[in-house]
């Protein structure tokens, strides 16, 4: 099967259904996907750990090198985790049918106060009392390795649309796209 096309079984399919982005594209789709994800799940203990450790966390931002940054306490487990196996992996989910990126990475403890300054909102005192200036606040810093991503070519309504005609005619109408992000 060539790359650029779904397995599937109706061989109706035309349109191309795999992109691979680089560059300031690819950064402008991970800034897309992981931002508008409500949370990720992030997965720790991968190469060391079984099962994994896996808990819900919202990025707070993604730099314009790619990092995607948390906060989270300096004693915690996924820190310690992250101590002894910086490998992580994270899998967010925008909406129901599209937006979706695996991200796989390395972890760093960061411990920077105007860091911390930069990204910190009022919501986050409900896991740090302290504020901003809460000494038990730390920084996950994870650098991806490989990122793959699946969302829609033209926007949900589009797609929903097509989804409608497909079964209508019988033909698919696959409006999603997925690839590597290589930035």
């Amino acid at each position: 099967m060539e790359n650029n096309q779904r397995d599937s079984s109706n061989n109706s399919q035309t349109e191309d259904t795999h992109k691979t982005l680089e560059g300031k594209e690819a950064l402008e789709k991970l800034k897309d996907l992981a931002t508008s994800a409500e949370n990720c799940f992030f997965c720790t203990s991968i190469k060391t750990g079984l099962p994994l450790s896996v808990r819900p966390m919202s990025v707070l931002q993604v730099d314009d090198e790619g990092n995607l940054w948390f906060m989270s306490h300096k004693q915690s487990h996924k820190n310690n985790e992250i101590k002894s196996d910086p490998f992580t992996h994270l899998f967010f989910q925008e909406n129901k049918n599209s937006g979706f990126l695996n991200v796989y990475g390395i972890s760093e403890i960061v411990y920077d106060q105007e860091k911390i300054d930069e990204l910190w909102n009022p919501l986050l005192k409900t896991w740090f009392q302290g504020g901003k200036d809460d000494l038990e606040i730390s920084l996950i810093k994870v650098e991806p390795t490989h990122i793959h991503y699946w969302d829609t070519k033209h926007g949900e309504l589009v797609a929903f649309i097509k989804m409608a005609a497909s079964v209508v005619s019988g033909k698919t109408m696959d409006d999603s796209v997925e690839g590597d992000l290589d930035i």
